[in-house]
């Protein structure tokens, strides 16, 4: 199996992913859980690289009450030197571990241009595609009380709508090759008493755009309690003919491949027996299990 989605800046102030040997913990942790391939996606917002290419866009947004938030999150996540990042990949590969060095990018309306630009100056196996703000709401930022209390005043049918118009509109880019956690706008609990239309859509976004598609445990340990895709969204995708990637979206060494044999068994149970592996970009489809 693979576990296409890890992170390794550990969300603390003053502490440092610049570490092999948290890599060769990640892996030896997936081997346990059967996965025999890593891809490392840290966040693209985490770079100081990716900041200055896309600016104080939340600036935009300045009525929007979640502005400041946004501006806070981005002061503290985006410190870190995205070569120096890609060089510990490039070493563990060198070292012979199974990694693929990947990103996970951050949609940015109308500036994906300018970040594809960027990332292509780096030798990236895969780039994973998300969305998670709606203009300058982070709506998964729920440890954050300004961003998690929106949910409750938020039209949750817009939000579905604002979303499901976002991860078409990434797909659509061309700038990744595999789409995250696709339906992340439930994390909070809050679903659309519709979501079947909103699936179709992103479905076809997926199929048109010919991307994969990560089936996720991560959301298991969200509020929403489901993976993702939900099962109905996960049958729409299987229906178009989409490829698919395994994931944890792990912060943490204790949750890496957390799950990952249960999602890989709702894939068999839809007929789905190969994944999408990456190298330098290049989709290949390998078995889903090792044996």
């Amino acid at each position: 199996m693979l576990d296409y989605h890890l992170h390794l800046w550990p969300h603390s102030a003053g502490s440092t992913w610049f570490q092999l040997d948290q890599i060769a913990q990640y892996c030896d942790e997936a081997a346990r859980h059967g996965v025999s391939e890593l891809a490392l996606t840290e966040h693209a917002n985490r770079f100081v690289d990716v900041a200055n290419v896309v600016g104080p866009w939340w600036l935009r947004f300045g009525h929007e009450p979640t502005s400041k938030e946004m501006a806070a999150y981005w002061d503290f996540h985006a410190r870190s030197s995205l070569e120096e990042y890609v060089e510990l990949a490039q070493l563990a590969k060198d070292e012979g571990l199974p990694v693929k060095i990947g990103l996970e990018v951050d949609y940015q309306r109308g500036q994906m241009d300018e970040v594809s630009a960027l990332l292509a100056q780096y030798p990236f196996d895969v780039l994973i595609g998300s969305v998670h703000w709606i203009d300058a709401w982070g709506f998964d930022d729920l440890d954050n009380a300004l961003n998690r209390g929106e949910w409750s005043i938020r039209d949750v049918e817009k939000c579905w709508d604002d979303y499901t118009l976002a991860l078409e509109e990434l797909a659509a880019t061309g700038a990744v090759d595999v789409l995250a956690h696709p339906d992340l706008i439930k994390v909070a609990g809050y679903v659309s008493a519709s979501p079947e239309a909103f699936w179709d859509r992103m479905s076809e976004a997926a199929a048109k755009a010919d991307v994969s598609v990560e089936c996720s445990s991560a959301g298991w340990f969200k509020p929403v309690g489901e993976q993702y895709p939900a099962q109905g969204f996960l049958d729409r995708l299987v229906k178009a003919g989409v490829t698919f990637t395994t994931a944890s979206d792990a912060h943490r060494l204790e949750m890496v491949s957390a799950r990952v044999d249960d999602v890989a068994t709702m894939l068999e149970e839809r007929g789905v027996h190969e994944l999408a592996s990456y190298e330098a970009r290049v989709r290949q489809m390998v078995p889903m299990r090792n044996s």
